[in-house]
C-alpha cells in the first residue's frame, strides 16, 4: 500500500484513528489537482496497536509525511521478524521504525529509521474529510490493470491527454486524438455496478441511455501513474465519470480501499 501511494503523492497526509489507517492527498480538485483517499483497517496490520489522540473526542492523530521516505524503511522490514512503528519527538517529531531482522547469534539486529513528519494541528482537520461520490453519468467496471495500464504506456508516447469515455453497456473506449494520428481501445462487457441497491445513492445515471457516451479528458501521465503504482491487483476496480468535470477511481482489495479523483482537463 505505501509503495503504491509513493508513487501517486510526493507528500501526504496520514491519519491515525483507533480502528483504521488513511493515507490523503487533498490537492484542490477545482485547481486541476488529483485527490486520493486511502483507507486500511489497523487490526490486518497490526498485531499492538496502542494510541491516543488530542483528546478523547477527538482520538485521532494527522501527520504530514513524505511517503517514499516509509516506502524505503518499509523495503528494509520485508524478512523482518518484527517491525515496531512509533511516534517519537526528539529533536523534530518522527516516525521511528525498528525493524528487528533475522541473526545467526542470539541477538537480534535491529535497524532504526527515523522519519520526520509534520504534525497537523487541529484546527486544519476539516480539510481532510473524505470527499463525498460525485454524481457521476456513468459508473464501469475497469478492465484488467494490467492490460489498461499497457495500453495507457504506449498511447502516452503520443499525447499529454486521453479521453475516457464509457456507457451502461458495459462499454469503455480511451482515446488519443492530436493531429497526427487517433487511436481509440475500445472494451466490452465490463459490467456497470448498480449503485442505488447499495446504499440508496442517487446519480445523473439513471433514466440515461444505456448506449450514450460520458467522457472525460484527463491529463494521462496522472492515469498512468495510478495504474502503474498497483503492486497489487485489486479484487474490484470501477471508474464513475462525471462528463467533461472529473474521473473517480475506486480499487477494492481485501481490507485496502483506494478512492482517487483526476481532474477532467477543459
Amino acid at each position: 500500500v505505501v509503495n503504491t501511494i509513493a508513487r501517486l503523492a510526493k507528500t501526504c497526509t496520514l491519519r491515525l484513528t483507533v480502528s483504521k489507517l488513511y493515507f490523503i492527498l487533498s490537492d484542490k480538485v477545482a485547481n486541476g489537482g488529483v485527490s486520493m483517499w486511502c483507507e486500511l483497517c489497523q487490526g490486518n496490520v497490526f498485531d499492538e496497536f496502542q494510541m491516543e489522540g488530542v483528546a478523547s473526542e477527538h482520538n485521532e492523530i494527522y501527520l504530514e509525511l513524505v511517503p517514499e521516505n516509509l516506502s524505503r524503511a518499509l523495503k528494509t522490514a520485508q524478512s523482518a521478524k518484527a517491525v515496531k512503528i512509533k511516534l517519537t519527538n526528539k529533536h523534530c517529531p518522527c516516525l521511528r521504525v525498528s525493524v528487528e531482522l533475522p541473526s545467526l547469534s542470539s541477538s537480534s539486529r535491529i535497524v532504526i529509521h527515523d522519519i520526520p513528519v509534520g504534525v497537523i494541528p487541529r484546527r486544519l482537520w476539516n480539510e481532510f474529510r473524505e470527499p463525498s461520490v460525485p454524481d457521476f453519468d456513468v459508473s464501469i467496471y475497469l478492465p484488467v490493470l494490467k492490460t489498461m495500464k499497457s495500453v495507457v504506456e504506449r498511447m502516452k508516447n503520443l499525447s499529454n491527454s486521453i479521453v475516457i469515455e464509457a456507457n451502461l453497456s458495459g462499454e469503455m473506449n480511451l482515446k488519443i486524438e492530436t493531429d497526427l494520428v487517433s487511436v481509440t481501445t475500445h472494451f466490452k462487457d465490463l459490467g456497470n455496478p448498480s449503485w442505488a441497491s447499495e446504499d440508496g445513492c442517487q446519480s445523473s445515471a439513471e433514466g440515461r441511455n444505456l448506449e450514450s457516451m460520458a467522457e472525460a479528458r484527463i491529463d494521462i501521465k496522472k492515469l498512468q501513474q495510478l495504474l502503474a503504482g498497483q503492486q497489487v491487483n485489486p479484487t474490484k476496480a470501477l471508474c464513475n465519470i462525471v462528463s467533461k468535470r472529473i474521473v473517480h477511481f475506486i480499487l477494492l482489495h481485501e481490507d485496502v480501499s483506494l478512492q482517487y479523483f483526476i481532474p477532467a482537463l477543459a
